[in-house]
């Protein structure tokens, strides 16, 4: 379980984040969508533990994210905004990079990558150096490192910005294994149909807030609009940020 309370997180003047709260449950797959800009990178960049928040609290699992922040990040699987591939590493050597950073080694860890180069659809590339991957490619390696040490909780970031259709449709296939296991998954999309097929809860965040959140049938309701894009947008426009009229 991912619980964030009462999050801010500012650059010089910028308010990237402001007292965000937002509790992400096991067994589902919950969606933080909203404009650019609205603080989606920068909440999961401090749930990450990458940065520190100002203000608020992160926990993972019930471990803080500042004050126990190993014990927090080995529960947590990460697919941040940038990727960051070594490119003189293959995309096997990546994930086993990643495996014996979270103690990983031996026959058991040679198992779990052949597992993810399969599952992930990389046979093709797996020996190859990442020099010159595609983005869609990046995205497969950076997708396994993060799922190497079989994590209860993952955070990801755009899971399938630069996929085609088929690696898509296995990428969702993964997560809704995951979430049948019993693990949570927080991600962000800009997709409304692949939030429409994915997740079991959403959060509506603009300016740094969360203005509204529900499953999907519950903001359908709130809002009277049957498109998830409409949704969106009438929850913005709702919280005063210039979004559309209001559906009828």
């Amino acid at each position: 379980m991912i619980e964030i309370t009462g999050l801010s997180k500012a650059f010089g003047r910028v308010q990237a984040v402001a007292g965000l709260t937002l509790s992400a449950g096991d067994g589902q797959i919950t969606g933080l969508i909203g404009p650019n800009g609205a603080g989606k990178s920068t909440t999961f960049r401090v749930a990450f533990g990458l940065i520190r928040p100002d203000a608020g609290r992160v926990a993972v699992d019930g471990h803080d994210m500042v004050s126990d922040r190993i014990e927090a990040q080995r529960r947590i699987g990460a697919l941040p905004d940038v990727r960051g591939l070594y490119p003189r590493l293959t995309a096997r050597e990546h994930i086993r990079y990643f495996g014996n950073l979270h103690g990983l080694s031996g026959p058991g860890l040679e198992t779990r990558i052949d597992r993810l180069v399969e599952l992930l659809e990389m046979e093709g590339f797996a020996d190859r150096r990442a020099r010159g991957f595609s983005r869609g490619q990046e995205l497969k390696v950076a997708l396994g490192r993060a799922l190497v040490h079989e994590p209860a909780n993952l955070i990801l970031d755009e899971p399938t910005n630069g996929l085609d259709v088929v690696s898509t449709r296995a990428v969702r296939r993964l997560l809704r294994g995951m979430r049948d296991a019993g693990h949570c998954i927080l991600l962000s999309s800009h997709l409304m149909a692949e939030v429409g097929v994915l997740c079991d809860r959403l959060a509506v965040i603009d300016r740094g807030r969360v203005v509204a959140s529900g499953t999907p049938g519950e903001l359908r309701a709130w809002t009277g609009c049957d498109d998830l894009e409409e949704v969106f947008m009438e929850a913005l426009a709702r919280a005063g940020a210039g979004g559309k009229e209001p559906c009828r």
